[in-house]
C-alpha cells in the first residue's frame, strides 16, 4: 500500500460544527463565561431528555460520582462495589471518599459484572453499587435491584438520605451511555443516581464535563438534593456566581469547606448545540455499528451487542473479541492497524492489573473472567466523522491483518 492510499482514521475525535463554535462565540461575547444561564439551560434540557425532574451539570462524570457518594454520606467504614472491568474513575471515587473498594469479576464471556458474585459480596458495610454501562449499553438493572432488595435486611443506613432508600443504593457510571434505553426507559431513569460524561471523546461533548440525574421514584426532595450538588461543587458557598451578581446581593455564606467542580457556560454552550444534534448522532453511530456487524460477525468475531428487542445502547464503543488469540497477538494487530492509519484501542485493562490497585491489594488472578475478556479485546474506531468509505477501509484492513496472524 502506498503512502497516498493510507487514510487517517482517528479513534474518537469530537464532532464539532460551526453551530457549536458560534454558540461559544456568543457566550464569550456575553460577558458570562463561568456557571450561568447556559449551564442552567443545559441542566433543564438534559433532565427533559432523560425524563427526570432535575439534572446537575459538573466538570466531569468523575466529579458527579464522587459528589453523589459524599451527598449520600458514604465514607470511611463503608464499602462500595463496582466492576473490575472498567475505567479507573468508577473505583477511584470510592477511594476518594475513604470507603473500601470492592471489585467484582465479570461473568464468563461478558463485559458486565457477575451478578451472582455481586450478591455474595454485599454485607452490612455495603452502601452502594456503581454499575458500569460499558460502551453505552445499560446493565441488567432488573437483576441489580432484585439483588439489593433481597439483601435489604443487611443494610445499615448512616445518613438520612440512605434511610429513604433503606437498601444498597444503585449508582450508574453511565459515562458512555447518555441516550441509551432499556425496556422503554432512558438511561438516567432507572438507577437511583446516574452519572454521565461529556468528555471530548464521548458521543455528546462539552469538551470536559458531566452530569448527574436521579430517579423520580424514590420520594426524594429534588430541590434539597440539587442544592447539595451546588454546595459541594462550589466550595460550600451558599450562592453561586450568578446569584451573587444580582444588584446588592453580594453577601454569602460558606456552609462547609467543599470542592470546585462546576461546569462553565462555555462548556454548557457546546452541550446545548450537541444536544440539538444528538438524535442524528445516535442514528449515525447505529449505522456504523450495523456496518461493522455485517462485515465482521461472519468472521467469528465476538462483539458487545448494542441493539436488541428490549434495549438500545448509545453506540459509544465497538468492543470486539477475537477468539483464540493471546494478548501479544492482539497488541500486534493494533500496531499493524496503526501502520495503515487506523487508531484502535482496548477497553479495558482490568483494574487489578494497574499499580494503584495492586497497591490496594487487588490481584488479577482473582478476576479470571475479566482477564480473559481483556486479552483478546480490540475496540475499533467509532465516531460520527467517519463516512461509509472509512468504515470499508477499516474492515478491509482488519480482515487482511487477521488473515496474516
Amino acid at each position: 500500500m502506498t503512502k497516498t492510499e493510507i487514510r487517517n482514521i482517528q479513534f474518537s475525535p469530537p464532532d464539532i460544527t460551526d453551530a457549536e463554535i458560534n454558540e461559544v462565540l456568543q457566550t464569550l461575547k456575553s460577558g458570562w463565561i463561568t456557571t450561568g444561564p447556559k449551564t442552567k439551560e443545559l441542566e433543564k434540557r438534559i433532565a427533559n431528555f432523560v425524563g427526570v425532574d432535575k439534572a446537575v451539570c459538573l466538570n466531569s462524570a468523575t466529579a458527579a460520582m464522587e459528589l453523589t457518594l459524599r451527598i449520600l454520606g458514604i465514607g470511611p467504614g463503608d464499602e462500595v462495589i463496582t466492576s473490575a472491568y472498567t475505567y479507573t474513575a468508577s473505583a477511584s471515587v470510592i477511594e476518594h471518599v475513604g470507603a473500601k473498594i470492592v471489585l467484582i469479576d465479570t461473568a464468563p464471556d461478558s463485559f458486565e459484572m457477575d451478578y451472582s458474585k455481586l450478591a455474595t459480596a454485599i454485607n452490612e458495610k455495603t452502601k452502594a453499587i456503581i454499575a458500569v454501562d460499558i460502551a453505552g449499553k445499560m446493565c441488567d438493572y432488573d437483576t441489580l435491584f432484585e439483588i439489593v432488595n433481597k439483601k435489604n435486611k443487611l443494610f445499615k443506613p448512616n445518613s438520612e438520605l440512605q434511610k429513604l432508600f433503606n437498601r444498597v443504593i444503585v449508582m450508574s457510571d453511565a459515562a458512555h451511555a447518555f441516550g441509551a434505553e432499556r425496556k422503554g426507559e432512558k438511561c438516567g431513569k432507572v438507577a437511583d443516581f446516574t452519572c454521565f460524561s461529556f468528555h471530548a471523546v464521548k458521543n455528546l461533548t462539552t469538551a470536559e464535563g458531566g452530569a448527574v440525574v436521579w430517579s423520580n421514584n424514590r420520594n426524594l426532595n429534588d430541590e434539597w438534593i440539587y442544592k447539595q450538588f451546588m454546595l459541594y461543587s462550589l466550595h460550600g458557598q451558599s450562592k453561586d456566581a450568578l446569584a451573587k451578581m444580582q444588584v446588592g446581593a453580594w453577601e454569602y455564606d460558606i456552609v462547609y469547606p467543599a470542592y470546585k467542580c462546576n461546569m462553565t457556560d462555555i462548556m454548557g454552550s457546546i452541550g446545548l448545540i450537541q444536544l440539538n444534534r444528538y438524535e442524528g448522532l445516535l442514528a449515525r453511530r447505529r449505522k456504523i455499528i450495523e456496518m461493522y456487524d455485517k462485515a465482521l460477525l461472519p468472521l467469528g468475531i465476538q462483539r458487545l451487542e448494542h441493539y436488541g428487542e428490549y434495549f438500545s445502547s448509545s453506540g459509544h464503543l465497538y468492543l470486539m473479541r477475537i477468539p483464540n488469540i493471546n494478548e501479544e497477538e492482539r497488541n500486534n494487530i493494533i500496531i499493524k492497524m496503526a501502520e495503515v492509519g487506523i487508531a484502535c484501542n482496548v477497553h479495558y485493562k482490568p483494574l487489578p492489573m494497574f499499580t494503584a490497585y495492586k497497591n490496594l491489594g487487588f490481584e488479577i488472578k482473582d478476576y479470571p473472567n475479566a482477564y480473559n475478556q481483556y486479552i483478546n479485546e480490540i475496540t475499533l474506531p467509532l465516531h460520527t466523522l467517519l463516512n461509509d468509505e472509512d468504515i470499508e477501509y477499516v474492515v478491509k484492513n482488519f480482515k487482511k491483518i487477521l488473515n496474516e496472524i
